[in-house]
């Protein structure tokens, strides 16, 4: 038997192994037995076939399957450069490392600058800030949005002011346009954490690609999964490069993995002051890392990209449910809004107890807990009265906005369900009738 039969005949079986475990082992819903995850994993016997390929062919790192769904994600963005990486958080990392490097002159990001963002988000939204020495300000949300209050980005700029860096909360766009106009008119870098929000669209086109980069993440509660993985996107080609380099080692090369001698000039250029030839491999332009992710997770994400558009559709559906159901309830709870000219394609579903009932966040969250109901909280909450915090300075390490006033309700009173595309309707109306039993049972 032939290598390629051979091949064929273990993916035929790969496919008999899903159906067999996998695809017979989905039970039923079982109201107030079964557990109802507020994420998980969606795959069929696509990814396990692209998986065991990329496993049998063992290119273990940068490979055809990752060159593949950079394309295929680049195309689906219309943006014009995508780079995969190891996480979503490396994604954030890398996006605010490439503003950082020196080739872009006066517009590099330097110890100091300040760069304006939220503190109701998650750590490493604002992580790489800090980590690379700048000055993160933050400014208060809008309640029903938990986006940004764009009415404070002039009261938080300042001379020192070099970007803005910003997540879509539980996939709805902030207002990218006030945004996108206040960081155009002074001259500012946009960075979008696009993590929770693949698929959300604003003004007729897909978040991530307003900004100089976007960022996306495909841990398993996302959008679509690699099991870990991330990407960064732009269509700013210098952009591109520093990243690339970043990435790979701060590397001047641009070689792809596997590849030498690209250029046809590996040992004929002059590099500072290294040696007159010296091989261009091993010539780095940054003080980068290695962020690449492996070619079998990029397997599992191009399966994952074929599905985008079905579980796009399918988590505007689930969450549509939840707000119908759940309309009349909002003299108890706060209830998402989609910002205007939006169209979200949500994460979660985000509720708010108002401030005049007597039950408390942690009860509800109980309550909901013991009907397996799973819960999330917001994040961090206000992310600068997290212990991570605690050895920085007030004004020096970090600047803060106003009050916070929003974020600190959040923090309090706010907590999220559900919508990911695993979820039956009976799941749903479970969620709808327990949030109501809970406030009928307590009397609110």
């Amino acid at each position: 038997m032939q290598a390629q039969d051979l091949k064929q005949n273990i993916l035929k079986m790969v496919k008999q192994y899903y159906e067999l475990v996998h695809q017979r082992g989905n039970s039923e819903f079982v109201p107030g037995k079964s557990r109802i995850n507020y994420a998980g994993r969606i795959f069929n016997e696509k990814e396990m076939i692209n998986l065991t390929d990329s496993c049998l062919d063992f290119w273990l790192t940068y490979g055809k399957y990752s060159a593949e769904f950079e394309k295929k994600l680049a195309q689906f963005l219309g943006v014009k450069h995508c780079i995969l990486v190891n996480s979503g958080s490396s994604a954030n990392l890398l996006a605010f490392m490439t503003l950082c490097s020196p080739l872009l002159n006066k517009r590099m990001i330097k110890r100091g600058d300040e760069v304006i963002t939220i503190a109701a988000a998650f750590p490493t939204t604002v992580a790489p800030i800090i980590q690379y020495g700048a000055v993160p300000v933050f400014v208060d949300v809008d309640l029903e949005t938990a986006n940004i209050d764009v009415s404070q980005l002039k009261i938080a700029l300042s001379s020192k002011t070099k970007a803005v860096m910003l997540a879509h909360t539980l996939g709805n766009p902030f207002n990218l346009e006030a945004v996108k106009r206040f960081c155009m008119h002074n001259n500012l870098w946009l960075i979008e954490d696009n993590c929770d929000a693949l698929g959300s669209v604003y003004a007729g086109k897909y978040t991530g690609t307003w900004g100089d980069l976007g960022t996306s993440s495909f841990y398993p509660p996302h959008h679509i999964t690699m099991g870990e993985g991330g990407a960064v996107y732009t269509n700013n080609p210098l952009l591109r490069k520093i990243a690339l380099s970043l990435r790979d080692w701060g590397r001047d090369c641009w070689c792809e993995s596997g590849k030498d001698n690209s250029c046809g000039k590996r040992f004929s250029q002059q590099h500072g002051s290294l040696p007159f030839g010296y091989d261009h491999k091993y010539v780095y332009s940054h003080f980068g890392y290695n962020l690449k992710a492996t070619d079998l997770q990029a397997a599992i994400g191009c399966a994952q990209l074929d599905k985008l558009p079905e579980f796009i559709q399918k988590r505007k559906e689930n969450f549509k449910i939840l707000y119908d159901g759940l309309k009349d309830m909002r003299k108890y709870l706060i209830l998402p809004a989609a910002v205007d000219n939006s169209d979200p394609c949500w994460f979660g579903f985000l509720l708010t107890l108002r401030d005049n009932i007597a039950a408390n966040r942690n009860e509800i969250v109980k309550y909901l807990e013991s009907q397996h109901i799973q819960t999330r909280n917001l994040f961090g909450g206000n992310i600068v009265k997290q212990p991570c915090f605690s050895m920085l300075k007030e004004n020096e390490d970090y600047r803060i906005v106003g009050q916070l006033a929003n974020t600190d309700k959040i923090m309090n009173n706010s907590f999220w369900i559900g919508v990911y595309p695993g979820m039956c309707t009976e799941a749903l109306d479970y969620m709808i009738k327990k949030i109501k039993d809970f406030f009928e049972y307590t009397k609110c």
